[in-house]
C-alpha cells in the first residue's frame, strides 16, 4: 500500500472520517475503495496510482452525468448528493490544470505524434492522456484537440 500514495491517502481519509463521524464523506470514500477492490478482484491486480486516477476521473464523470439526469428529472436533492460525492472524490485528484496548461500539453502531444489531420486524433489523445488524466476533463480535451487539428 505504501507504493500507492493515492490509495493510502484514501484509506487514511476513511479512518479520519470514521473518527470524525462524517457519514456522507465516509460513504463516498467507501464507494471509492469498493471500486478499487472490485478492480483488484476482477482483474487480479493491485490498483496503482495511474489506474487510481483513471478510476477517480471516471467516477467524477459518472456523477456529473447523474447530476444532469437528476436536474432534468426535477430531483435536486439527488443531484446534491451526487455533487457532494464529486467534492469528496476531487479531494484525491491532483489540482486541475488551467486552459493554457492543457493547450500546452495538447500542442506538445500534436508535435510529438506528428499529427497533421483529424485521422491522427487518437495518437494525440494517447500521447496527452497520461499528463492530463485526473487533472482535466477528457471530453473537453477531446474537443480542444478537434479545434487545434486541421
Amino acid at each position: 500500500m505504501t507504493d500507492h500514495p493515492i490509495k493510502a491517502r484514501i484509506v487514511a481519509a476513511m479512518k479520519d472520517a470514521m473518527r470524525a463521524h462524517e457519514k456522507e464523506r465516509l460513504g463516498a470514500i467507501r464507494l471509492i475503495l469498493a471500486e478499487f477492490k472490485r478492480i483488484e478482484v476482477d482483474e487480479r491486480i493491485d490498483v496503482d496510482d495511474s489506474r487510481a486516477l483513471g478510476v477517480l476521473d471516471k467516477m467524477v464523470k459518472q456523477r456529473r452525468e447523474s447530476i444532469k439526469q437528476y436536474d432534468a428529472g426535477g430531483r435536486p436533492e439527488l443531484a446534491a448528493v451526487e455533487q457532494a460525492e464529486i467534492d469528496v472524490i476531487q479531494t484525491f485528484l491532483p489540482t486541475a490544470l488551467s486552459a493554457a496548461e492543457i493547450d500546452a500539453i495538447i500542442q506538445a502531444a500534436i508535435a510529438a505524434s506528428g499529427a497533421s489531420s483529424m485521422k491522427d486524433m487518437g495518437a494525440v489523445m494517447n500521447s496527452a492522456r497520461p499528463q492530463l488524466l485526473g487533472r482535466a476533463d477528457m471530453g473537453m480535451v477531446s474537443q480542444r484537440i478537434k479545434q487545434l487539428l486541421p
